[in-house]
């Protein structure tokens, strides 16, 4: 395990020291202080820079797992009552071709939070080894040697260092910032997840096992994170803070601009265009995407047309 995370870890460390120098250039100050705090906010973005595509693909992948729940539900109950192989078979060949007509898979929309585990645990190990790397106890991790790792070890948010966590902290005071952090964590797991749960999905995705299976994970991974995060470094605190509050940015912009057909989200989208539309003199059809105009002058009266008088 650790060979195979020793390339991230280095990763992570040179995309903390980067952006270190780089905020020490634009003014903040060198050595132990907020530019090592506000390196990390820098690696997180970086991160989500990076996996911008993948978000993309799981925005595709979500909204085809709402759209395909119908379809999903009818093949279930065809098969509802039957129990032989043939069926279970057909109900199997079935229930992929509906996936893939809607372009979408059950593990889609969990790559990217997969994708980013191992940055996750890269910069735990990082943040765990930085008081040994700075009593010349670790070998350094690319650039973070003894004297970086004691810069970093002594920078504080809030007087709590960035390698302390709640379990190995015996100040008071820090537990206060580490609770209030894995609070911060916890809660913007559970808005982003809501957002994209409640806001985006049409009224026949939220029923049924798959609607079960979003309200679970609404729930129950900010309850998960919370019990975990008592472990989990300050530093670690921050950058899954940050990572969510991306995500939720991330996940605004898409649903109100780009909806699922028959959301919540497309019907404000409609409300909006049809109110900015009025203000311009513009009806839109709300059935299609016709755009009617309204007449702006007098209607122009139909000409009589001039009766032949019959012959007599």
């Amino acid at each position: 395990m650790e060979k195979i995370l020793y390339p991230l870890e280095w990763l992570v460390a040179w995309l903390m020291y980067l952006w270190h120098g780089l905020l020490t250039t634009v003014g903040l100050p060198e050595g132990a202080g907020s530019a090592w705090v506000l390196s990390i906010v820098g690696l997180t973005v970086t991160i989500r820079v990076i996996l911008i595509p993948l978000f993309v693909r799981q925005i595709h992948a979500s909204r085809g797992m709402q759209l395909v729940q119908p379809e999903i539900k009818a093949i279930q109950a065809k098969y509802k009552n039957k129990k032989d192989q043939a069926s279970r078979e057909a109900m199997s060949r079935e229930t992929m071709a509906a996936y893939k007509k809607h372009g979408t898979n059950p593990f889609a929309s969990c790559m990217p939070l997969l994708l980013q585990a191992p940055i996750f645990f890269a910069l735990f190990r990082v943040l765990n080894n930085l008081k040994a790397i700075s009593e010349g106890k670790h070998d350094p991790i690319g650039p973070i040697s003894q004297l970086v790792a004691h810069d970093v070890e002594q920078s504080r948010l809030f007087g709590a260092a960035l390698s302390d966590s709640f379990v190995r902290s015996t100040e008071t005071n820090v537990k206060i910032v580490v609770v209030i952090l894995i609070l911060a964590m916890a809660t913007t797991q559970f808005l982003t997840q809501r957002q994209l749960t409640m806001k985006n999905m049409p009224p026949s995705a939220l029923e049924g096992p798959m609607a079960q299976t979003q309200k679970l994970m609404m729930y129950g991974m900010p309850v998960i994170m919370a019990i975990s995060g008592v472990n989990f470094p300050v530093g670690v605190l921050i950058y899954w803070t940050v990572t969510n509050l991306w995500s939720s940015g991330q996940q605004f912009y898409t649903i109100r601009r780009i909806p699922t057909p028959g959301s919540e989200a497309e019907r404000r989208r409609n409300e909006r265009q049809s109110a900015k539309a009025a203000a311009k003199g513009i009806v839109l059809d709300s059935q299609t995407p016709k755009v009617i105009e309204r007449p702006t002058g007098q209607r122009e009266q139909p000409k009589r047309k001039n009766r032949q008088k019959p012959k007599r």
